[in-house]
């Protein structure tokens, strides 16, 4: 559906074709989320659409997640209707409001009793510019804030008194290539910004995440502070290497978090560890003495059924699946759900109750609006129809952000050196952030921390 402001001749014209026929489709509310000549009193609004269906209205402060459209003639200033529409907005508390004659479409945000406005361009620039609109004021976009303004307050709300229980969770797909190394470390700094403290553990023979939190200052290997301590000698021995001494400090998100760091010579030792009888058990005990110094553990795992990723699931208390949704990686799922059940088996004879799974997290998504609105729908639910595992409410989706905040440089001296900062310091009010954010709001809640 294209829409052609010059087709709109009067206010009625504007209704039909900017806001009911291009406008609220666009934005993906459909005919039972909005309502058009809704009145509350003296106040008659053009239309109002709701992120969440609401009867009847709510519009309180605990639901101020909605819409007002008012749409002019051409002809007329939309000057003119601004203090009109901030009367709408303060007084029945409704967070955003559109503007439009046809011509221009402008937004409005309600700040405390004043409204600022957010967003403006032309009726000519709505195709081009409907991603944005769509960012601020669509279904979607909102139904997610209010899902993340939901957990906050179940969050602030806990109990601050409760006994501390660290918890760990292992981030496992046996399909390279699902965003599992993203997830982890932008999961790690958004846990962290919500007052967590949180330890990662690599243990990972390729190093991403070793990597991707900037532990590798250095481009030629006879510079190499890692391989003398890292999660293989905690993996190796009983007596030493204890998890505090081994764990580094990494700033790529402020503030600070603990990473245990992996090693390509880790693949090297995986034989010689399947015949250390208590290698599987070693990462849980030593990690059991320091369970009062963390909130949150995150493991990230090889892309294997090999001893490291067992290590990771017998270790961890809750798993997260990353997937990207194509075809191999959800037949991966089968391979994984076999997995668990050798696991579990494990754990069931060390007196450990089954990995408790968080739910398949849909990862590295496409932006497209066909996709999104079409295609993705129909993948997630056939996660649980086809394999038996529970979707994650979030959604991550593959942005250039996600990428750009891993590829950054220093220079130290003549040596060009990664310097790799999570989304969340990168550029904190991207959508990749935000996403992450509800991740962790979402991860929090399942895990009794919220």
């Amino acid at each position: 559906m294209l829409f052609h402001p010059e087709l709109c001749r009067n206010e009625s014209e504007v209704e039909s074709k900017l806001i009911v026929q291009y406008l609220l489709p666009q934005l993906g509310y459909t005919p039972d989320t909005w309502h058009q000549e809704v009145s509350f009193g003296s106040i008659r609004l053009d239309f109002l659409a709701f992120a969440i269906q609401v009867v009847p209205f709510v519009l309180d402060a605990n639901s101020p997640l909605s819409v007002v459209m008012e749409a002019k003639s051409p002809k007329q200033n939309l000057n003119h209707h601004v203090l009109r529409l901030r009367h709408y907005l303060t007084s029945l508390n409704v967070l955003y409001g559109l503007l439009t004659n046809g011509k221009e479409i402008r937004i409005y945000q309600k700040s405390l009793d004043d409204i600022q406005l957010v967003f403006q361009c032309s009726g000519n620039e709505a195709e081009t510019k409907i991603e944005e609109i769509r960012e601020l004021i669509g279904r979607e976009s909102l139904k997610n804030r209010q899902f993340k303004q939901e957990l906050e307050i179940q969050i602030s709300n806990s109990e601050t008194n409760k006994e501390h229980s660290m918890k760990t969770i292992a981030i496992y797909h046996n399909k390279g290539g699902v965003g599992k190394t993203t997830t982890v470390v932008n999961l790690a700094a958004a846990l962290r910004k919500k007052g967590k403290k949180v330890l990662v553990i690599d243990l990972d023979s390729q190093a991403n995440t070793t990597f991707a939190t900037g532990l590798v200052k250095f481009d030629d290997e006879q510079f190499d502070d890692i391989k003398d301590s890292n999660i293989r000698h905690i993996l190796q021995s009983a007596d030493f290497y204890p998890i505090e001494e081994v764990s580094r400090k990494s700033q790529f998100t402020n503030p600070e978090i603990s990473v245990v760091p992996s090693h390509i010579s880790l693949m090297n030792y995986e034989n010689e560890l399947i015949q250390q009888e208590d290698s599987k058990m070693m990462l849980s005990e030593k990690l059991d003495s320091i369970k009062k110094e963390y909130d949150i553990v995150l493991i990230d795992t090889p892309p294997s059924l090999n001893l490291y990723a067992r290590i990771a699931l017998i270790t961890a208390d809750y798993l997260i699946i990353p997937s990207d949704l194509k075809p191999f990686a959800n037949q991966g799922l089968i391979n994984v759900d076999g997995f668990i059940k050798k696991i579990n088996s494990f754990r069931k004879q060390m007196r450990k109750p089954p990995l408790e799974i968080l739910g398949v997290l849909a990862c590295k998504i496409s932006t497209n609006n066909q996709f999104v609105k079409h295609t993705l729908p129909k993948r997630l639910e056939a996660i649980p129809n086809r394999y038996g595992f529970e979707v994650m409410n979030t959604v991550i989706y593959d942005r250039d952000d996600l990428a750009k905040c891993a590829e950054r440089i220093l220079m130290i001296g003549d040596m060009e050196v990664v310097d790799p900062v999570s989304v969340l310091d990168f550029k904190p009010d991207s959508t990749a952030a935000q996403e992450f954010e509800l991740l962790a709001l979402e991860v929090l809640q399942k895990i009794g921390l919220a």
